[in-house]
This record gives C-alpha cells, sequence and structure tokens, in this order.
C-alpha cells in the first residue's frame, strides 16, 4: 500500500512541479498575467513549487526502503522520471497543442520502460 501513496503522491507532485516549469509559457494566453514581469513569474513558480515539494517530500519518505517503503532510493529516482515525463507529454499535449509527438519520442518511451525493468530488477 506504501507503494500506491508514494507513486499517488509522485504524480501529484509533478503536476505542480510541470505547472511551476513550464505553466508560465501559457501566462500571455490569461489576461492578468499578460505583462508580468520575469521577477512575478518566478515568485509564481516558486509558490507552485512550494506544493511540489509538499507533496514529494512525503512520496520520498513514505517510498523509501529504509523508512519501511518498499523502494530503494534509485528505484524512487526511476519513478520519479517516469511520472515526471508522463504527466509533462499530458501537459504538453493538453496545453501545447503545437508540440507533436514523433518516433523518436516513442523509442525514448520504450527506452524508459527498459530503465524502469532494469531498476527494479
Amino acid at each position: 500500500m506504501k507503494g500506491v501513496y508514494t507513486v499517488g503522491l509522485l504524480i501529484v507532485s509533478n503536476v505542480f512541479m510541470t505547472l511551476a516549469w513550464y505553466g508560465h509559457l501559457k501566462f500571455k494566453d490569461w489576461g492578468w498575467l499578460t505583462k508580468a514581469g520575469l521577477f512575478l513569474i518566478i515568485l509564481i513558480s516558486w509558490g507552485l513549487a512550494f506544493f511540489e515539494y509538499c507533496f514529494q517530500v512525503p512520496a520520498n519518505k513514505i517510498g523509501f526502503k529504509e523508512n519501511g517503503g518498499p523502494f530503494s532510493l534509485f528505484q524512487l529516482k526511476v519513478i520519479q522520471e517516469v511520472v515526471t515525463l508522463t504527466i509533462f507529454v499530458l501537459f504538453a499535449r493538453v496545453f501545447f497543442s503545437g508540440e507533436h509527438l514523433t518516433y523518436n519520442h516513442g523509442i525514448a518511451a520504450l527506452l524508459l520502460v527498459g530503465a524502469v525493468w532494469f531498476a527494479f530488477r
């Protein structure tokens, strides 16, 4: 069950992270943030990153083997990277319709599946 909680918290964490890192690229489309300066954008992104950490830190604490969780440190990192890229692809497809996936991206995804297999082997 700790593994499910860990992955769930990492998913929520990565939604906030993706919004913090890439959401500001769409601010120009939102009227009230059109003229936002870089400093304000950084503060908004920093605020979103706070919530990322509110979910990411407990995810790693709950999931880490030495704290009674099911995952090694390396397994946690691989899970986090796969979750990050999955959330990013969904985000890009929804908010940035001009971005297209190519076969290279598909190959990269298969290599990530291989990374997961090797990390859990």
